[in-house]
């Protein structure tokens, strides 16, 4: 009998949920670095054995919205405790369980299998792993509780095995060979807009948006030509640089991954743009490709 079904990845930010999701797909789906805010979509990857296939789902760090992109990104959090099969709902050794009570306590009213997984546990000793999972074992009844480090891959192939386990008996829900719902395209402004998180401080980073406006194979190469946005013409000389010297770093070192991505040469040209508000503007975040929640 095939099994196959949803599995959902929430928490709060910075506590791994990418690293995790990485580990459990085994390629680079999610980007990761240590900025919050990092993952703003649901991205799907996609693991297939001969008797199953688990569709799993990063989604953005929990947060309480101050602009529409970060309302956007809530309502990917929200959608992904209503539609999983398999909750896992990612903490670590530093988190706060007082952070976004409000969502935690939807998780705890759950009728979804849920595994509460402590993650970093590399950073601290046996005694505080003990009272963490004595404190989550009365923060969330429901949960089983699974301890990893998702970096050091500690835990992984146990969380693996129970996944299975909890999935329904159901027929694949995409082809046996794809591992993400998402175009190549949406790889390509994940990895310029890590670039981006790494290279810049402050607001920076926050304020952009990356879209591909070509992107065109050939038998030797892929040429593609991307857009920046940032919100203010003061973000748009920072981001380029003096005589476009950080622009160029970024396109060097996104242009490497894209190629690793692709396993083919890549020509890769960058342009930055303004585009006001762009947070706050329903049209363009839904060209960008968010859902807007509208509430009653």
């Amino acid at each position: 009998m095939h099994k196959a079904g949803f599995v959902n990845i929430v928490g709060n930010p910075n506590v791994g949920k990418s690293t995790l999701m990485n580990a459990l797909v085994g390629e680079q789906i999610s980007i990761i670095t240590s900025k919050a805010q990092t993952t703003r979509h649901r991205i799907l990857g996609i693991v297939n054995g001969a008797d199953f296939q688990i569709v799993y789902s990063d989604t953005p760090g929990v947060l309480k919205p101050n602009y529409k992109l970060q309302e956007s990104m809530r309502g990917f959090s929200n959608s992904a405790l209503n539609d999983a099969d398999v909750l896992l709902y990612v903490t670590d050794v530093f988190d706060s369980s007082e952070k976004n009570k409000d969502f935690l306590d939807k998780v705890s009213q759950t009728d979804v299998a849920t595994i509460l997984i402590i993650n970093k546990i590399d950073l601290i000793d046996e005694a505080k792993l003990i009272e963490l999972v004595d404190f989550w074992k009365k923060r969330l009844p429901k949960a089983e509780i699974l301890p990893i480090s998702a970096i050091e891959k500690f835990n992984i192939e146990a969380l693996l095995k129970r996944i299975k386990e909890l999935l329904p008996y159901s027929p694949p829900f995409f082809d046996k060979d794809s591992l993400t719902d998402r175009p190549e395209r949406f790889f390509v402004t994940e990895i310029i807009r890590e670039k981006i998180l790494l290279n810049y401080d402050k607001e920076v980073p926050y304020s952009v948006e990356v879209a591909v406006e070509e992107f065109k194979e050939e038998d030797e190469i892929i040429r593609i030509s991307a857009v920046i946005f940032c919100e203010r013409d003061s973000q748009k000389g920072i981001l380029i640089g003096k005589g476009g010297k950080s622009l160029r770093k970024v396109g060097t070192e996104a242009r490497k991954d894209i190629e690793i991505f692709f396993n083919k040469k890549i020509f890769l040209q960058l342009f930055v743009k303004v585009e006001k508000d762009w947070r706050n503007r329903e049209q363009k975040l839904r060209s960008f490709g968010y859902q807007l929640e509208h509430k009653n």
